[in-house]
């Protein structure tokens, strides 16, 4: 049963994705360089670019987690001191949750959940970006046959209720721009990119250089919403310079990990507003999606003093420019008041990150962390349903 009395809409929902999400649409020619599946000492591993990937530590998702396993845990909440493999507990076998890969069932448990919508994201998909940066070809191609494998198994606006986001890299512009036109023919209402400097061959790239225009143009004039969901994005690099394991790997983190400050959304957007690129994309919104929201701060106090200190440097107020275009779905478990009164209640996303380990068994508990901070009713509506329904709405120039 619901915790509300109103159906609402998940801005974070995902996907397991099927055996042969990167593999059914590949082109014959990026076979061995994308991505491919091979038996290691009696078990299934993804390889990635000729690489034994470990980004998911089981990429088959069988067996899988129970969704919010891991809730207590990352309320900050472990008396027992458990491990990692302790807290998750028993496991479920794949073929038992048809509801995780067929959109059908997934619809049925919408319905027993009182969901009316939500956006779709990758699990696997969001940490594959970085495995292939020294490929850009194959990068390409494997985002490529992963959003027809998506389009075809869950759709981008399947019922006006789901509604999967393809992904982008834009590591070729040209080729991120024909992309975007197929998703667009295809009622695409989010497009996904990883938050960070897009990464090239010949070195980091600000995602507002000019080379780029054309992509936000046309996301600009569709009125399409952009998001942007935690990964891989360029941590593994920062990590590798204090020595730590060169892959990120879900779930198994040093302490460092957990205490580093290094935020690549929270520089995604500074680099966003540094380079004025909502005055020159003026209908642009953009979603921040389990990257939590203490970077938010961080950036606001940022802004405050860069503007304080170089207001020329900026058309307006960049703290007014944020909150005119940017969405945050914070983490549950995070300072919800407080969000709220930085950016307001309207440019708040609910995301349970069903079904993962790390989110909430039943997303409608949302609603009660809200309360916790004292939301009034027409905020916490706001918050679960509306603001999400308007941003899965084109919005066109």
């Amino acid at each position: 049963m619901s915790n509300v009395d109103f159906q609402y809409f998940d801005c974070d929902n995902h996907f397991y994705e099927a055996l042969d999400a990167f593999t059914r649409h590949i082109e014959p020619q990026f076979k061995k360089r994308a991505m491919q599946w091979v038996e290691v000492e009696g078990k299934t591993r993804l390889m990635v670019g000729e690489k034994i990937n470990r980004f998911i530590p089981n990429p088959t998702f069988d067996p899988v987690s129970k969704p919010g396993a891991l809730d207590e845990y990352f309320r900050g909440r472990n008396p027992k001191g458990q491990s990692t493999r302790e807290l998750f507990g028993e496991l479920d076998r794949i073929a038992d949750r048809p509801e995780y890969r067929d959109r059908d069932a997934r619809l049925a448990l919408m319905d027993e959940q009182g969901m009316q919508g939500a956006i779709f994201l990758p699990t696997l998909g969001v940490g594959m970006e970085q495995a292939l940066l020294h490929d850009p070809e194959a990068l390409v191609a494997a985002f490529r046959a992963f959003n027809r494998w998506m389009d075809e198994d869950w759709g981008f606006a399947h019922q006006e209720r789901i509604f999967a986001a393809p992904i982008f890299t834009l590591v070729d512009p040209d080729a991120a721009v024909a992309e975007l036109d197929w998703a667009l023919d295809r009622d695409a209402r989010f497009v996904l990119v990883m938050p960070g400097p897009v990464m090239t061959p010949s070195g980091g790239m600000s995602p507002s250089d000019p080379s780029l225009d054309a992509f936000w143009q046309k996301i600009n004039d569709a009125g399409v919403t952009v998001v942007v969901h935690g990964g891989d994005s360029w941590y593994s690099n920062y990590l590798k310079d204090w020595g730590e394991k060169d892959q990120m790997q879900a779930f198994r983190q040093s302490a460092f990990r957990s205490l580093a400050s290094f935020s690549p959304t929270q520089d995604f957007f500074a680099n966003l507003l540094a380079h004025h690129h909502f005055a020159r994309f003026p209908n642009l919104r953009i979603a921040a999606i389990e990257t939590g929201s203490d970077w938010v701060f961080h950036l606001d106090q940022k802004l405050k003093k860069a503007w304080g200190q170089v207001p020329h440097a900026f058309p307006e107020d960049p703290r007014d420019t944020f909150r005119r275009h940017c969405y945050v779905s914070p983490y549950y478990e995070d300072e919800l008041g407080q969000l709220r009164e930085l950016i307001g209640a309207e440019r708040m996303l609910m995301g349970s990150d069903f079904p993962h380990a790390e989110g909430l068994a039943d997303p409608s508990a949302y609603i009660k962390d809200l309360k916790n901070f004292d939301f009034s009713d027409d905020d916490a509506r706001l918050v679960m349903r509306d603001n999400g329904i308007a941003l899965s709405q084109r919005r066109p120039v």
